[in-house]
């Protein structure tokens, strides 16, 4: 008894002297319709893990961070690998280094963050270890990834006085209804829409174009556009001074 005692602390000591494993997570944001009302609602993709730690358990799409990679392309490429995305632009969210992230080893994540038209989202590749999930509501995911789920939507709900948010989620030209579909997908709530518009009107960067949006059985509403510098609105990937929730420490 005494012998494995020993044997067991010896272990114990050992794990704690090792330096931390460095891995790549990434959080994909793209709007889907929903099931039951139609309305447009947050999704992000996820991928069943095949081994231990938390076999069969579902996680953000990521792995080990490799001597070759940098940080950025270490979060394409494993994207790129598991869903078959291929953003234009990844945001550096946060790092996760909790103490007990992992019930192996101590693994510090950098994580990024996106967000993706819905053409480029239906093109993603979805198996049996791969599917996607409304970001509201989700299941228990492997490590601390219900916590970075949380932190990136906190995020994006502060991002929405940004008037790029239509532009990444919807492309380079909208009606202002679709707008309100994103604000309504992101804050998980119905939205005034005459004082949404009167607003989005007064909005920096929201520009109204020549052409219209064909195809319904009214008035063709009018398309506008995002004039500014999508990549300038990015802040870094930064932490605000009072998150909420608070990310692992």
């Amino acid at each position: 008894m005494e012998q494995t005692r020993f044997v067991s602390a010896a272990n114990i000591s050992e794990r704690l002297a090792q330096p931390p494993a460095l891995a790549i997570s990434t959080v994909i944001f793209a709007l889907r319709p929903s099931a039951d009302s139609g309305r447009a609602t947050l999704w992000l993709p996820l991928v069943r893990r095949i081994r231990e730690p938390f076999q069969d358990q579902w996680a953000l799409p990521g792995g080990p961070l490799t001597q070759a990679d940098s940080l950025l392309d270490a979060a394409g490429r494993n994207l790129h690998d598991t869903t078959g995305l291929a953003p234009s632009y990844l945001e550096q969210l946060y790092a996760f280094g909790g103490l007990h992230r992992s019930p192996s080893q101590r693994v510090v994540s950098i994580v990024y963050w996106a967000m993706v038209q819905s053409t480029e989202a239906e093109l993603a590749r979805e198996s049996e270890n791969v599917k996607w999930f409304r970001a509201d509501g989700l299941q228990t995911l492997a490590f601390d990834h219900n916590e970075i789920v949380d932190y990136a939507l906190w995020r994006l709900r502060n991002k929405m006085a940004y008037g790029s948010i239509a532009h990444h989620l919807l492309g380079e030209k909208f009606t202002l209804a679709q707008v309100r579909g994103v604000y309504e997908a992101v804050l998980n709530r119905s939205v005034d829409p005459a004082n949404f518009r009167r607003q989005l009107k007064q909005t920096a960067h929201i520009e109204p174009t020549d052409e219209f949006l064909q195809g319904g059985k009214h008035r063709p509403p009018r398309l506008y556009r995002y004039s500014g510098d999508p990549a300038a609105e990015h802040d870094g990937g930064q932490p605000n001074p009072q998150p909420n929730p608070q990310p692992s420490e």
